[in-house]
């Protein structure tokens, strides 16, 4: 039976964690490692300016004052015996496609367990309003683990899976689109006169495309991505290499020393 860690960045009671380690409950020993309260939107920050507490709530589940990178780091160093096999993160009510995979605490979380050696799958809904099952994006994740588990994934790679809310059942692998959302700063004032603006989105739905996450869901498709550790832009190593004698020769002009 594998040993199946299982987290999430809108806290250890949110319903979408509980539908998935319910889930993963079926296919393996589960242990629960997550933020006490929603972390949303906190991708892959630690706490470093105060200490990480934590709590054992039941058997096998730790509730974590900290981020979901803290977490990960607490489960895999400290509260587990031995590393997982496997990291579910999720499910997340709300996709995270596109430029989202940055801020994501959902990704932020799978990111740390790949960091850390460990296959992960970071799972979300896309949804569009009421009524919300995470069931359908369950069973996917307990359709899915299997073959990770029996193929395993690229060492730094983890997998980005977004399931719309109407899935018509067909699964796309895909990759990360390109920025999808505008920003919008909605201004106001608190009762005392200080100013604030409440930050929220709004989505583009032109240029959209085809091969990306985005279009997958929008077309009614499940869409795995696979997300790399490595940021490096090989192509840019060699365009950009002439720059290092101009560097050089104004480093050496001022007097520095090598």
């Amino acid at each position: 039976m594998p040993n199946i860690l299982v987290t999430n960045d809108d806290g250890i009671h949110a319903p979408g964690l509980r539908a998935l380690s319910s889930a993963m409950r079926e296919l393996g020993t589960v242990t629960t490692v997550a933020p006490s309260h929603e972390r949303s939107a906190s991708s892959q920050s630690l706490t470093l300016r105060q200490p990480i507490y934590w709590d054992q709530i039941a058997e096998r589940e730790y509730a974590v004052e900290g981020t979901p990178a803290d977490a990960m780091i607490l489960a895999f160093h400290m509260l587990l015996g031995e590393k997982p096999d496997v990291v579910l993160s999720g499910i997340n009510p709300g996709g995270n496609v596109g430029e989202n995979v940055y801020y994501s605490g959902t990704v932020g979380a799978a990111m740390e367990a790949a960091v850390n050696g460990v296959p992960a799958i970071a799972i979300s809904v896309v949804y569009r309003g009421l009524p919300f099952d995470f069931a359908p994006a369950a069973q996917f994740a307990k359709d899915l683990l299997p073959i990770v588990l029996q193929e395993g994934l690229p060492p730094g790679v983890m997998l980005n899976v977004n399931i719309p809310q109407d899935w018509n059942g067909s699964v796309r692998f895909t990759r990360q689109s390109s920025k999808i959302t505008r920003n919008l700063l909605q201004p106001g004032a608190d009762p005392r006169g200080r100013r604030y603006f409440w930050l929220s989105e709004q989505k583009v739905v032109e240029g959209i495309e085809p091969d990306t996450d985005h279009a997958a869901i929008r077309e009614g498709a499940a869409s795995i991505t696979p997300l790399q550790l490595d940021h490096t832009h090989a192509k840019s190593l060699n365009h950009l290499s002439h720059w290092v004698g101009v560097l050089e020769k104004l480093a050496r002009g001022r007097g520095s020393s090598f």
